[in-house]
């Protein structure tokens, strides 16, 4: 199916221009989402250089800049919407990390050429930028740039929403979407008001789909991981179980040691893949 992307690209302005604060929240607003940060920065600290400059492509108000920024990275940040930079900008200066942050750039992770080729020493893209261009080629050609301006050997981090995972959330949050299911499941993509209501634009993956992508470009694959894990969708029993600090540190424990098995991958609600060009 063919969209207009002048079209795709409104909706997709739309929805984050109107939801910066909750996307700034969404990654701390309660343990169940807090574990998606948790998980991700277990493989950022796992597979960072020690130092170096970081692209943040598609960081939206700039949670991962901050924290990296914190631990010593030079980042650069870049977002589509101009709302999600002012408000960047805006933590940045609050954190206290405004040294650090390089650029804040206006751009899409289809197009890169503000930086040469090999500029960055990691590259992050995290929490499904990937997941708004709908075309194939459009996501062909991001990957492509995501590459490009790595440096040989950097790591290369990428993280989607899952299409297994939105499998799951309509029996568990979106029973009135099931009417959708098929086309989903066959197609991948979402438009609002075409095949259902509640988000923006986007293109659901599945693990293989991504690590082909990035294979394509001669990206390695090091590791996959599903962010919610076993978790996935159980947002009540999750919250609860924060409150027994003992049973909190066991279960963030269970997640690390299975989030990489490839059944955990495909049905976590986000799954992240590390590659290394």
């Amino acid at each position: 199916m063919k969209y207009d992307k002048k079209e795709v690209d409104k909706f997709i302005t739309d929805w984050y221009s109107e939801t910066t604060e909750a996307e700034w929240e969404r990654l701390k607003q309660d343990p169940y989402h807090q574990t998606e940060f948790f998980v991700t920065m277990f493989f950022l600290e796992k597979y960072l250089p020690e130092k170096g400059l970081v692209l943040d492509a598609g960081g939206g108000p700039g949670r991962y800049t901050i924290e990296l920024a914190k631990k010593g990275y030079d980042v650069v940040l870049l977002d589509f919407v101009p709302e999600m930079l002012e408000l960047a900008e805006k933590r940045i200066k609050q954190a206290g990390v405004k040294r650090k942050v390089r650029q804040i750039v206006q751009g899409t992770v289809e197009d890169l050429s503000a930086f040469a080729d090999e500029t960055f020493d990691a590259v992050l893209c995290l929490g499904a930028p990937l997941n708004h261009l709908l075309n194939a080629n459009q996501r062909e050609k991001a990957a492509k740039e995501l590459v490009r301006v790595a440096k040989k050997n950097a790591p290369i981090f990428v993280s989607v929403i899952s299409r297994l995972g939105l499998m799951e959330g309509m029996l568990a949050k979106f029973p009135n979407e099931l009417k959708h299911a098929e086309h989903h499941w066959e197609t991948g993509d979402y438009i609002p008001g075409l095949s259902g209501n509640g988000f923006t634009a986007a293109h659901w993956f599945l693990p293989e789909e991504l690590k082909d992508l990035f294979e394509k470009q001669n990206v390695k694959t090091l590791e996959m991981a599903g962010l919610e894990g076993l978790g996935t969708y159980h947002p009540e029993e999750t919250n609860e179980l924060y409150k027994d600090k003992e049973k909190w540190k066991l279960w963030l424990n269970v997640l690390l040691k299975t989030c990489t098995h490839p059944c955990v991958v495909g049905c976590s609600e986000h799954f992240l893949l590390v590659g290394k060009k």
